[in-house]
């Protein structure tokens, strides 16, 4: 991916059966984002053992997949539908680290990371 990404988390878990156009409607309809807009949209399924991610190139959408064979990736917990993840926290959850605290926007609820 050229240059720096917005990134964007579902708080809530996912179907991730869902194929490229069931998470673009998830994109829309839960993260109440333009999946076009070049930024890339996280999710990860109930289990919390897999994250599948959403990005539209400009000719296209590509998905990474990912399932972890031990563990879960970090539950993070928020009044919010979505978190922005800086490039850190985003490489963090995807080596099923804890994802390093997150600075909270005023207008937002509390958020916990588990």
């Amino acid at each position: 991916m050229p240059g720096p990404i917005r990134v964007f988390m579902a708080t809530e878990p996912v179907d991730l059966r869902a194929g490229f156009d069931r998470l673009a409607a998830h994109t829309r309809g839960l993260l109440m984002q333009d999946p076009l807009s070049g930024a890339l949209f996280v999710f990860i399924n109930r289990r919390g053992n897999r994250l599948k991610a959403l990005w539209w190139d400009g000719n296209g959408y590509a998905v990474l997949f990912k399932r972890l064979s031990k563990g879960s990736f970090a539950r993070i917990k928020s009044d919010s539908r979505q978190l922005e993840l800086s490039g850190e926290q985003f490489s963090a959850l995807l080596a099923a680290l804890p994802v390093p605290s997150m600075s909270r926007p005023p207008q937002s609820g509390p958020r916990t990371i588990h």
